[in-house]
């Protein structure tokens, strides 16, 4: 039997933020000016004869978190609900916090606890050296996944040092 030989290194990075992102909405302007204005300098490409963007918005998750509180203030229940976009978690969180029957049901009052919630999302980028790897930013920290390349880990440090809220 033969064994396997390492081909390549693919390396992962991560930034833990200093302080969480403040709110979604803020959170939400990163991820859309990422996009918009490409300072990674991804470029498209094609795979299994389909056209990608060079830097595309894979995937979404986003947590909303309730406290439920009775007359003297006391948390008597609390609740966890993620969505899979940012329109179904501005919905859900109105919808939740208006849910009667499930205040009810718990005792007490919903309260949205805004400072636990929490939201990601995954964007995936072509370098020009024809590399394509991951960024995941959350709430917390920001994640570079499957890149060999350090040139991309220097253009994703110098975009998060340009960002204040990436710091």
């Amino acid at each position: 039997m033969t064994d396997f030989v390492q081909t390549n290194e693919i390396k992962k990075s991560v930034r833990t933020l200093t302080t969480p992102i403040q709110d979604i909405a803020t959170f939400n302007s990163i991820v859309e000016s990422l996009i918009a204005s490409n300072p990674l300098g991804c470029v498209s490409y094609m795979s299994a004869g389909v056209s990608h963007p060079g830097i595309e918005k894979t995937k979404e998750a986003y947590t909303v978190r309730l406290i439920y509180q009775d007359n003297e203030a006391n948390i008597v229940g609390n609740g966890m609900h993620r969505f899979e976009s940012l329109a179904g978690y501005n919905n859900g969180a109105s919808a939740l916090l208006a849910d009667t029957a499930l205040s009810a049901a718990h005792g007490g009052i919903a309260a949205h606890d805004i400072e636990n919630d929490t939201f990601s999302a995954t964007i995936k980028c072509s370098d020009p050296n024809s590399e394509i790897y991951g960024l995941l930013l959350s709430r917390d920290k920001v994640t570079l996944s499957s890149y060999e390349d350090d040139s991309i880990l220097t253009k994703v440090e110098t975009w998060t040092d340009s960002v204040p809220e990436l710091a």
